[in-house]
Formats: C-alpha cells, structure tokens, sequence
C-alpha cells in the first residue's frame, strides 16, 4: 500500500474501504447470479439472454478485480470467502431457481439497479476526498448502467414477442 495514496483518502479511509469491501462482494454475487442463470435460461429468446448474461458476469468479474486492488492500495483486505461476500452485500443474491429467461431478466435489472445506486452513493462519499476511488467508481456506474440498458431492452423484446405470440 502506498503511504501518500492512503494519505489522500485521509480520515475517510475506514469509510472508503467499508464501501469497497461492500460492491465487491455484491460484484462476486453478480458475477455468480449471472454465470448460473446463463447455464440453466431457457425459454424464448434463451440465446440472446444466455449471450448478454454471460457478457455481464464477465463484467462483474472484471469489476471486482478493480474494487479489489483498489482495496489492496487502501491497505485493506478483500473478503476471502462466498459466505463473507452474502455477509457484506448491499444487493444480495437471487438464486436463478426459475430458470425462465423473463425470470432471469428481471432478477438481473433488479441487481443492476440496485448497482447503480451503490456506485451513485460511492462517487457522493468521495467526490471531494478520494478521486481515484471516485474515477474507479464513475467507470463501473457506466457499465451498469448500460447493463441495465442492456437487460431492459432484451425484456422488451421478450414482451413484444410474446405478447405477438398470444
């Protein structure tokens, strides 16, 4: 951990940390949730949902490799176990039981927008004290963003199809 870079955080630091430690265990749960959905989705449109979800979860995974180095510079520890990542979520975890790909979809936005705003309250707490935390968390806020963007438009698709259907 570098002394200069955890000086800038200042007192924030145990804060910071919180809130890191917090988004990336929901980002190993979300990288799970959608790797499982993909494998198990069925229903129409099963490839397009089954291609989206596993792009998203390579995403999640993505996302914590950031979170957790930024948490390794700050002099912190990632958390080392499933259970302390359900622990610490602030988005929990749907299980992908009903395999249903309009099931799977809404469980999904329902994570990302719950991301969202995770990273909305990362970027308040450290707009003025922290802009390498802030500049991490504005990068990830913009892929959920457009993962919920993503999600929306392919339930809307699904919708339109089924409904054409019946």
């Amino acid at each position: 951990m570098g002394t200069r870079g955890r000086e800038i955080v200042g007192k924030n630091v145990e804060k910071v940390l919180d809130l890191l430690t917090r988004a990336f265990a929901d980002e190993w749960l979300a990288h799970y949730q959608y790797w499982l959905g993909a494998k198990v989705a069925k229903g129409p449109m099963k490839e397009a949902v089954i291609a989206e979800l596993l792009q998203h979860a390579a995403d999640e995974l993505r996302h914590a490799d950031m979170v957790a180095n930024r948490i390794v510079q700050l002099g912190g520890t990632p958390i080392t176990t499933p259970k302390g990542w359900y622990d610490k979520t602030n988005c929990g975890y749907d299980a992908p039981d009903d395999p249903y790909v309009a099931t799977l979809l809404d469980q999904n936005i329902k994570g990302e927008q719950c991301a969202i705003s995770v990273y909305n309250a990362m970027l308040e707490a450290t707009q003025t004290t922290d802009p390498v935390t802030y500049n991490l968390a504005l990068q990830i806020l913009q892929d959920e963003v457009e993962h919920e963007e993503d999600l929306q438009a392919l339930q809307e698709d699904l919708e339109l199809m089924v409904a054409r259907k019946g």
